[in-house]
């Protein structure tokens, strides 16, 4: 089953939310349980001291595993921890309907009680993530959305937030007067020219003043790092960050975001600059490449459309970061 109606996947869509509730729920009793000290989460590594797995994890993932599949036993489920334990690096996701899930993304914030973690659902089809939901339930946000039925915070407000009286371009020197979002990564090796150094170099690039850095200063308004994909994304697609840069990210740490801020009308490409970055036609970022650059909604100016300022917005930002290394098989 590869095609489905409006009105199936209208279904699953709802279906999608209460189960995101529901999981979300589950992350929230954990932690009041640890902040009453009534409860001490089991904790251990996976590649390295920044890539944790807890009790909570895995409870939640087997509860939502076990509810897709009562309810669509046809459907491919793919979650993180599962996927880890079976130590395959492979891109999974086929033409079938595949649920692609992070029962926790935020691990580490979670672990220190920083509200920034969440549930993260995707739905998938012929490759294409078409519902998102993310619910972050220490601050009660649900993130929401499915095609052709629009982005939406807690079910109320459409996505972007701003739409009055109209969705705002980009800024005319972007990145300049942009919110930046980037993250450290796991991939901790202190290796000269290594995935972190040349991570700090782009970010010192889109901070540094204008004409700084040998003129790649972006001069960016503020960089921010939530320490999860998942909500980086939400908060693209809410207009809150302007551009997210990020590369080591897995399938389940970004289908439901990328399903969300498409739908809102953001743009997602790759993270890497390609060697003609002023030419090159820019497109869709594919699924499992784990390089990802996300640019806000951005409506109209008086001199382009809200397309090419994200467009252009992403040349910018590729003339200021540099290529990061992450194959299916590394870190």
């Amino acid at each position: 089953m590869t095609n489905l109606s409006s009105e199936e996947l209208g279904e699953i869509y709802a279906f999608a939310i209460d189960l995101g509730r529901r999981a979300g729920k589950m992350l929230l009793d954990a932690v009041e349980l640890r902040i009453d000290g009534m409860g001490e989460d089991l904790l251990s590594e996976k590649d390295n001291a920044v890539d944790i797995v807890t009790q909570t994890d895995e409870d939640v993932e087997s509860f939502v595993k076990s509810e897709i599949r009562r309810r669509y036993p046809s459907h491919v489920f793919l979650g993180e921890e599962t996927y880890a334990k079976g130590q395959s690096r492979d891109y999974l996701i086929n033409e079938e309907p595949t649920w692609c899930v992070d029962p926790l993304d935020g691990t580490v914030n979670y672990t220190h009680i920083f509200s920034q973690f969440c549930v993260s659902i995707g739905f998938i089809v012929n490759h294409q993530p078409v519902i998102g939901v993310i619910y972050a339930p220490f601050q009660n946000q649900l993130f929401s959305s499915c095609t052709g039925r629009g982005a939406w915070l807690n079910e109320k407000r459409k996505l972007p937030l701003i739409q009055k009286p109209s969705i705002p371009p980009m800024p005319p020197n972007a990145p300049n007067k942009c919110i930046f979002s980037c993250e450290w990564g796991k991939d901790r090796r202190d290796t000269p020219d290594g995935n972190m150094h040349r991570k700090v170099e782009s970010f010192l690039n889109m901070a540094a003043e204008v004409g700084g850095r040998d003129g790649k200063g972006g001069m960016v308004h503020g960089v921010r790092s939530l320490g999860s994909a998942t909500l980086d994304l939400a908060y693209v697609a809410m207009g809150a960050f302007d551009i997210w840069w990020e590369g080591g990210c897995w399938e389940w740490d970004v289908a439901a975001g990328i399903a969300i801020l498409q739908e809102a009308g953001g743009l997602v490409t790759t993270a890497n600059p390609p060697p003609d970055p002023e030419t090159v036609q820019i497109e869709d970022v594919r699924l499992g490449s784990r390089l990802y650059l996300a640019i806000r909604p951005a409506g109209p100016s008086g001199t382009e459309t809200g397309r090419e300022g994200q467009e252009r917005t992403v040349r910018e930002v590729w003339r200021r970061v540099r290529h990061l290394d992450y194959s299916r098989l590394g870190a």
